[in-house]
């Protein structure tokens, strides 16, 4: 925010940008994005889920984190991530625009009310973080035959 202004980059500031953060998390997501490839401020990281008759995949873009870093959970249908990245500047740069995210990050989802919370699986390869949780096989649709 005063990136670009000489003196505005010190240390006094990093709790005004961090305020600044949890007010675009906090009404940054009002609105629809404006085109297809813009992200809501403080939607971090992105998240993509398909679903399939078996399954419902959840794919977050999380480049640069540490997979030890991610706390995952399921309750019921609402699945939640959270965690941190590093972004292991040099304390002595002065940035004149800086939009990489490092801190501490919460994204929840609601999935499907079909999924079994006993089959959850999750990997982190090459900065998505993919998590596949099954669907229960009585929600599951069937062919019926007439007799």
């Amino acid at each position: 925010m005063f990136g670009r202004f000489p003196g505005f980059d010190g240390p006094f500031f990093d709790d005004f940008r961090r305020a600044r953060q949890q007010m675009d998390e906090l009404f940054g997501t009002w609105a629809a994005p404006a085109e297809i490839r813009s992200l809501p401020s403080g939607s971090f990281p992105a998240i993509n889920v398909g679903l399939t008759p078996e399954k419902v995949d959840v794919y977050l873009f999380a480049a640069g984190c540490d997979p030890k870093a991610f706390d995952i959970s399921l309750h019921k249908s609402l699945l939640t991530v959270s965690g941190r990245r590093e972004l292991g500047s040099d304390p002595k740069a002065s940035y004149y625009r800086q939009e990489r995210f490092g801190g501490e990050f919460r994204r929840a989802v609601t999935l499907p009310e079909d999924v079994d919370p006993d089959q959850v699986q999750a990997d982190y390869r090459d900065g998505v973080l993919h998590v596949s949780v099954k669907r229960r096989e009585a929600s599951r649709p069937r062919q019926i035959q007439i007799q």
